[in-house]
Order: structure tokens, then C-alpha cells, then sequence
């Protein structure tokens, strides 16, 4: 069996945003893709609310506290997101010299629970969507070597 491909999802303290969309990404991943998260500047904890706002999907927090982004995991990720975090004063200038998409999502640590769900349901629509993406560019690329796509 293949290491799964990994998306990687990014933010400053891996409490919020990047779990939720790990948890959310990881509850229906693509065949051979699996999620993780982390900050570069980890949280001690989860936000409080990460994990009912999961809940209220029927999803759970991942198994992991926030944790400290590593070299080893931008190098091995095929697919790097962060989560609105790219300003000069949180974001290390490596993460601006690698190939990743940025989805620029308000921090919802600081809005009311209704402001959090929104930040969670554009996830979800955003996760769905680079699900898809995922899914096409196997079968392309599966098609291209002359293997039966899936």
C-alpha cells in the first residue's frame, strides 16, 4: 500500500480554523488523501467552541493538541493550505516560497458563535471543493500513465 498524499492546513495556533478543517476534510477524504494541521504558533489548547462546532457536524476534534509546523511537514504535504494567516508578522517567509493556496478566513476566536459557524460553513464548502479538486487530479494523472481511472 502507498503513504497517503497529505493536505496540510495552516494557521497561527492550529486551535480553530485549521482542525476544524482537518476534522472536516479527514471525515470523508479522497481514496489515498488524508489531512493534518498545525500552527506556527501553537495554541496550548483547542478554542473552547472548535470542538462543539465540530460536534454540531457529527465530527470530532482530531486527536492531536495544536502542534508546532515543521519543515518535515511543509516538505511532505502535496497540498498546503493556510486559513487567512499570511501577514509578515505571524506567517514565516518560508511558507511564501512554497506552493499553497490561502483561503483567508477571518479568526473566528474573535466573533460570536453565529460569526464562528459561518467561518466553519465556509470550510466545509471550501474542504468539499478541494475534495473534488483532488479526486479530478488523481484521475487525470491516473489516466495520463494509462491506468483505468477510478
Amino acid at each position: 500500500m502507498t503513504e497517503p498524499k497529505t493536505v496540510l492546513f495552516i494557521c497561527i495556533g492550529n486551535s480553530g480554523r485549521s482542525l476544524l478543517a482537518e476534522a472536516i476534510f479527514n471525515a470523508h477524504p479522497p481514496e489515498g488523501w488524508v489531512a493534518g494541521s498545525a500552527g506556527t504558533k501553537p495554541a496550548a489548547a483547542a478554542n473552547p467552541r472548535t470542538g462543539g462546532m465540530l460536534r454540531e457536524l457529527g465530527l470530532a476534534l482530531p486527536p492531536h493538541a495544536p502542534q508546532l509546523l515543521t519543515p518535515e511537514m511543509m516538505d511532505s504535504a502535496r497540498v498546503r493550505v493556510t486559513m487567512g494567516c499570511l501577514d509578515d508578522a505571524s506567517c514565516p517567509a518560508r511558507l511564501k516560497t512554497l506552493e499553497l493556496r490561502d483561503w483567508a478566513l477571518p479568526d473566528p476566536a474573535t466573533l460570536d458563535d453565529d460569526g464562528f459557524r459561518k467561518v466553519r460553513d465556509r470550510i466545509v464548502e471550501l474542504v468539499r471543493g478541494l475534495r473534488t479538486e483532488l479526486v479530478l487530479a488523481d484521475r487525470r494523472a491516473a489516466t495520463r500513465v494509462g491506468r483505468p481511472s477510478q
